[in-house]
């Protein structure tokens, strides 16, 4: 199997050609401002770089920052209406409630809120009011709002309420695109419907770009299946992903650690992935980055799903460092550090700097770092020893010295002996893991449903089907699917024998005959 692996940094776009597992070409590129560019370039270097190898691609894995970048800076997002199943239990807070005013102002169009819902325990709150959907969807329709989120009241327990008012608006309005909040978030009405109507307000620009994206293929002469990663390690097929690009918000850092996986073979380390601007620090637990369960705000949002638990860092090879007093970030010069660093003939000090002068790997020239004081560089790389010991003791998960896996284009600042930690574990193509991590990700499929008087077994089963189910939808081998996690958590507060079943299975890409990219639009 021959796989292209592309990740989009804020300082770099790495791209990798495996071949059988095995790294046989790889190119590091500048990031664009337009993104699209810099991936078009890295590609083409790759291609070129690659030669007769890049004939007969069996896939493309492809991580963006185009998403997270549209929430960020606000731009590129899609006015969306927000339907609220939930009336009158949750009149007390609209939809955009506690989103930052500029951000609410980019993706709100309007917002209805309709009788209906369920109960903690699948009860109905009232009636559903299917009347009121149907003229909330002619409202949208005759306003031209293209977008839209519909979220019901525990519709994670019961998503039938969802699925009807999906219907109703896809009936009235058929060019309308529908968000269902069951299919992202978690228990949770705020954060849940917040994800879903950021969700909304990027498919527009998610098929644009995957499409773009298909298209710059065709003109290196790759005609394969693309597959976006995502945000727990995997990836899903282009088509589906463009429906659900916010599960690709996070991809950069988790594919960085399922590149540390695999560059080392471990399954169970801490992962430091440290790049131009940020450092990002995780935990790997079986091959996959452990998940958080807890609200995480993207853009100053509040969010409730599928998202990697990390720790980001304002220090990377780009940060600034000034003395007096001695302070490293958060201002980085991000893709412009081969321009503006010392080392580079640039006249800022930046973190790569202080490192070259003291002594880390050959980078630029050593002689234009010669003037520093030692004071500075001694104690700039002792803040950065320190600050990462201090995030590593955070994130492990218990006392134990776990081993850290160093990768990044910045990896040589992750030093050897870090207080609390285990070995300081060096791989190879470390400065390209993310691209890697994208090349050899696989697909997933989860379930997380409750059972109310079912034994556990068929729970277990029911739900391990509904797994397997969805990781062939986004893509995967059914025959080389795994189960890699069993969640399974009696409910007290829920009448009768009731249940929480969570089942994530795992399995490698399945290549079809014919390329998807056919029926991509571009």
């Amino acid at each position: 199997m021959k796989v292209i692996g592309i990740d989009v940094g804020g300082t770099s776009t790495d791209a990798v050609l495996l071949h059988e597992r095995e790294v046989r070409h790889y190119v590091k590129t500048t990031t664009t401002a337009d993104v699209s560019s810099g991936i078009s370039a890295a590609l083409e270097t790759l291609v070129a770089k690659a030669g007769p190898d890049a004939q007969r691609i069996d896939a493309v894995m492809l991580g963006t920052t185009h998403f997270t970048n549209a929430i960020v800076e606000r731009r590129g997002l899609t006015p969306t209406a927000a339907i609220r199943i939930g009336m009158p239990a949750t009149a007390f807070l609209e939809p955009f409630t506690d989103w930052p005013s500029d951000l609410a102002e980019a993706v709100r169009a309007r917002h209805f809120m309709v009788r209906g819902g369920h109960e903690y325990d699948g009860r109905p709150i009232v009636p559903f009011d299917a009347a009121a959907v149907e003229s909330a969807a002619r409202e949208i329709r005759n306003a031209g709002i293209r977008s839209v989120a519909i979220t019901s009241v525990f519709s994670p327990l019961d998503a039938t309420l969802e699925e009807h008012a999906g219907q109703i608006v896809r009936r009235v309005y058929p060019e309308a695109g529908i968000t269902l909040s069951h299919r992202l978030g978690r228990i949770g009405l705020l954060p849940r419907e917040n994800v879903t109507i950021l969700n909304a307000s990027l498919v527009d620009l998610a098929r644009t770009k995957t499409a773009a994206f298909a298209e710059g293929l065709r003109k290196v002469g790759i005609d394969a299946p693309v597959y976006l990663t995502q945000n727990d390690g995997t990836i899903a097929r282009m088509e589906q992903a463009a429906e659900l690009p916010i599960l690709s918000v996070a991809c950069g850092p988790t594919n960085s650690m399922r590149g540390a996986a695999f560059l080392s073979g471990m399954a169970n380390a801490l992962v430091v992935d440290v790049g131009g601007t940020t450092t990002d620090i995780g935990y790997l637990r079986q091959g996959l980055p452990r998940q958080a369960n807890r609200v995480v705000e993207i853009g100053g949002v509040r969010t409730l799903f599928q998202m990697p638990d990390l720790l980001s860092l304002p220090l990377g090879g780009g940060s600034r460092v000034t003395a007096a007093p001695l302070a490293i970030g958060p201002e980085s010069v991000g893709f412009r550090l081969t321009e503006l660093g010392r080392v580079f003939g640039g006249d800022v000090t930046t973190v790569t700097d202080v490192a070259v002068a003291a002594g880390a790997p050959l980078l630029g020239d050593p002689r234009r770092v010669a003037h520093l004081p030692d004071g500075l560089v001694s104690d700039a790389m002792a803040m950065v020893r320190a600050t990462l010991e201090d995030a590593i003791d955070r994130l492990k998960p218990d006392a134990e010295p776990r081993p850290v896996i160093a990768v990044g284009g910045a990896a040589f600042l992750v030093p050897d002996g870090l207080a609390g930690a285990g070995d300081t574990v060096r791989v190879p193509h470390a400065a390209v893991a993310n691209a890697v991590g994208a090349a050899m990700a696989q697909v997933s499929g989860e379930s997380d449903r409750i059972f109310r008087e079912v034994p556990r077994d068929e729970a277990i089963a029911a739900a391990t089907t509904a797994a397997r189910t969805d990781a062939v939808a986004a893509g995967a081998d059914a025959d080389t699917l795994e189960v890699v996690e069993v969640e399974d958590l009696p409910l007290a507060y829920l009448p009768g024998n009731s249940r929480r079943v969570r089942v994530k299975v795992l399995g490698d890409v399945a290549l079809p005959r014919q390329s998807i990219l056919a029926g991509t639009g571009a």
